[in-house]
């Protein structure tokens, strides 16, 4: 079930007589149990992008679905919408978790008795319990996210925005939050995620979208967009490689670099470990592509879309 659908949108800036296209025919979709990330980098078109779908920015065309509801023709979309922001947007500080939960389920139309009661299952949920009463500016930083996490499900929406949900966490705090991230999405609902921090992004997401000058450059399963760029190249690292060895690996066809053997074509993978035979081998590994990788060949190239959904185009 689509939980978001987002189809050709287009947003343009103008000033002084120009006109800036933030956002150039833009479609996403997410389904339940899905983790969508959504990156890219700084100006180019993602902030824009999520406006559109929270309801704050109206496209110059194109459409916007959450759960069935336009948010820009229907408020009542933004029910089915939970948000955690990077920073300190999410929270009233001076009050206490139990008290943010409370006043933020009012507001989102639950009955005081109702959010009440989701605040203690979702303190007790995040093992925040005993700290339902402390401020949350007295919180640690990873105790604040978990709140704010908590905030953004408190009138159980479909579908849920991550903003930098792990940015300045100690790593017991980040891991806590991963494991959390998963579970939201295992229970049936929809993550958009943003982040600067693409092993998280490897990590956790189902598909990715890289938007880059407006345009999307690739929406692919995660795992796809990682085969797809990593090639059929094997490494072999030994602690020396003698002289005699190095001219018949490269008569083989084996690229050498020190005592590191790239080994291009994986049929002379065996042939190369003859050679080799019996000098210790520190590793042999195949070298695959991160998203890291992928993300600085797609935005650091040109802005035209380069990759469709499940290929590659010139």
């Amino acid at each position: 079930m689509l939980l978001l659908q987002v189809q050709h949108l287009h947003k343009a800036y103008r000033a002084k007589g120009k006109a800036t296209h933030a956002v150039q025919d833009v479609s996403l979709q997410i389904g339940a149990q899905e983790v969508l990330a959504f990156l890219g980098p700084n100006g180019a078109g993602k902030t824009t992008t999520i406006k559109m779908i929270a309801g704050l920015v109206v496209p110059d065309r194109g459409t916007v679905s959450i759960a069935g509801r336009d948010p820009h023709r229907d408020p009542q979309a933004l029910r089915s919408v939970g948000a955690v922001l990077e920073g300190s947007r999410n929270l009233y500080w001076r009050l206490t978790p139990a008290e943010n939960l409370e006043y933020f389920g009012v507001l989102r139309g639950l009955s005081r008795r109702v959010a009440r009661q989701r605040a203690r299952v979702l303190l007790d949920r995040f093992e925040l319990s005993h700290k339902s009463t402390t401020n949350v500016q007295k919180l640690s930083r990873g105790m604040q996210q978990k709140v704010a996490i908590a905030v953004a499900l408190i009138h159980e929406p479909p579908l849920l925005l991550l903003d930098e949900p792990t940015l300045g966490l100690d790593v017991e705090a980040t891991q806590t939050v991963k494991r959390l991230v998963r579970e939201i999405a295992s229970e049936g609902r929809a993550i958009l995620l943003t982040t600067h921090q693409l092993d998280l992004a490897e990590e956790l997401s189902d598909r990715v979208a890289i938007i880059n000058q407006g345009k999307i450059v690739t929406e692919q399963p995660t795992q796809t967009l990682l085969q797809q760029f990593s090639s059929a190249v094997y490494r072999v690292e030994l602690p020396s490689l003698p002289d005699d060895r190095v001219a018949r690996l490269i008569d083989l066809g084996a690229l050498i670099e020190g005592t590191t053997i790239h080994i291009p074509d994986p049929t002379l993978l065996y042939p190369v470990l003859d050679i080799l035979k019996p000098l210790p081998i520190v590793r042999l590994e195949t070298e695959r592509a991160t998203l890291t990788d992928i993300f600085l060949k797609l935005t650091q190239a040109t802005p035209e879309p380069m990759l469709v959904k499940g290929g590659v185009h010139a």
